[in-house]
């Protein structure tokens, strides 16, 4: 057996509001939408990987969701432009990752990182 997926699902009675974040800011394609359910991603492959912290590192609570881009500064700048809260960073850790903590529009603590 080979897990071929995973998908994070956050709870949520507005979808719209997963656009300018996930779509405008990161990217991300509108893969899928039944008015219940959208789904955003992208044609990239990547690893499947699932995390279980006791923290997020650097003594900062757990995020919900990291996610990985190719521009750290570039990404963070329209995070601030935007007006989402940035919560930490950004900061060059000692693991090797540039990162920054910011809300989405569901509340959700997001962990934004690129390597360095």
């Amino acid at each position: 057996m080979t897990v071929k997926r995973i998908v994070a699902n956050i709870s949520t009675q507005n979808l719209d509001a997963a656009k300018s974040f996930y779509q405008d800011i990161l990217g991300l394609n509108l893969l899928m939408n039944h008015g219940w359910i959208a789904t955003y991603g992208s044609s990239e492959e990547m690893s499947v990987q699932i995390s279980f912290a006791s923290e997020g590192g650097s003594l900062t609570p757990t995020p919900d969701l990291s996610i990985e881009v190719d521009n750290i500064d570039e990404t963070f700048e329209n995070m601030k432009k935007a007006g989402f809260p940035i919560e930490y960073g950004p900061v060059n850790e000692s693991w090797g990752v540039r990162r920054f903590y910011v809300r989405d529009p569901f509340g959700k603590l997001i962990n934004i990182l690129s390597h360095h």
